[in-house]
């Protein structure tokens, strides 16, 4: 799940008078609202200033709010693994730690022997590995990736409702791409210790679309279409996708229980020309977000493992839109079928004879 960013993309695309930029990214400081940020703006305007900070987390703020600002030597650049552990131990403070394996930094309860940053880790190389063997060297993430385990389920939701992310009974953690981190509790709550399994598909999904963003699969700051984005988390959720070396078969990789909820929603009130409606908007994840997952992940895997070729190209157009900017319906659907055609009937049978055959 990744929350609604309209909020931070309307922001930016009222931006009428866009004061100039310097082609490299400047390294800027400011101090805002009582703190001081590092960091690079990347649009800017009378109104409203968009702030990549050096953490990696956007700020959105009004030019009148900031203060002492000053340009400082050299280029934007990410703050070290090293200095972003001590911001975190910092904000977090007593009650947690703060554990780094390869490009993770994950934050959990101190006094618990760390499972998740391995965990986190071994899924992103999965993830790297997954799109190689399809002929994509992702690139390297900018920033360490940062995850946060809270030891309960109210801690979770009192930082979640801060970010705005409507209270859901099944929500165990999600990704934001504004402060490019995964949220989640620890749902081992019988006593039986570490069991990863109960949190393993809320891992997994938002680790793919962590890594996705980090890695020019996705852009952080564009109108990526949602079905692309859950359409590629929900691929991997199945273990023949994030687990490929022990799991190689093509049955391992079928995301079993979103094949049955495809087979559900197709059999109940999927109606025709979904492909063009669900390509065109996101209005059917408000509609209907069952339907709209189960043909998000439909259509996904049907062009990865058909077109393996086509989707991938598809990947990264839409990764190449501009940031910022609004993606409107005849766009996103040009943009679609200037890679698999404009037959939607054809593409749709061939979807269907596709899913109609897996065992």
């Amino acid at each position: 799940m990744t929350p609604d960013r309209g909020t931070l993309l309307a922001a930016a695309i009222v931006c009428i008078f866009p004061l100039a930029l310097p082609a490299a990214e400047p390294l800027i400081r400011l101090d805002l609202l009582g703190r001081t940020l590092e960091g690079t703006p990347l649009a800017a305007s009378e109104k409203e200033v968009l702030f990549l900070g050096r953490d990696g987390q956007l700020a959105e703020f009004s030019p009148s709010e900031a203060t002492n600002y000053s340009r400082l030597a050299g280029s934007f650049r990410s703050y070290s693994q090293a200095e972003i552990r001590g911001l975190l131990l910092r904000e977090f403070g007593q009650g947690y730690e703060v554990s780094g394996v390869g490009h993770y930094l994950v934050v959990h309860p101190a006094g618990k022997r760390d499972q998740w940053a391995p965990r986190f880790e071994e899924l992103y190389r999965s993830f790297v590995q997954y799109f190689a063997a399809r002929g994509w060297q992702l690139a390297e993430p900018r920033f360490p990736l940062i995850a946060v385990v809270y030891p309960r389920q109210a801690d979770f939701w009192q930082q979640a409702s801060k970010e705005g992310v409507p209270r859901s009974s099944g929500l165990l953690g999600y990704y934001s791409p504004i402060t490019n981190r995964i949220l989640m509790f620890d749902a081992a709550t019988n006593g039986a210790g570490f069991d990863w399994t109960l949190n393993a598909d809320t891992i997994v999904h938002e680790a793919a679309h962590q890594t996705a963003f980090n890695t020019g699969v996705h852009a952080r700051f564009s109108d990526a279409p949602r079905w692309v984005v859950e359409g590629l988390g929900t691929m991997f959720e199945a273990r023949g996708v994030w687990q490929s070396r022990s799991y190689p078969r093509q049955s391992d990789r079928i995301n079993r229980g979103r094949l049955e909820a495809w087979r559900d929603y197709a059999h109940s009130r999927r109606q025709a020309g979904a492909i063009g409606q669900l390509v065109s908007s996101d209005r059917a994840f408000s509609a209907d977000p069952l339907g709209a997952y189960a043909e998000a992940w439909a259509l996904s895997f049907s062009l990865m493992e058909t077109s393996p070729k086509k989707y991938a190209e598809f990947l990264g157009k839409t990764a190449a839109r501009p940031a910022f900017a609004a993606y409107p319906a005849p766009q996103r659907l040009s943009d679609f079928t200037d890679t698999f055609g404009s037959d939607l009937t054809m593409l749709e049978a061939r979807m269907q004879r596709f899913l109609a055959g897996l065992k």
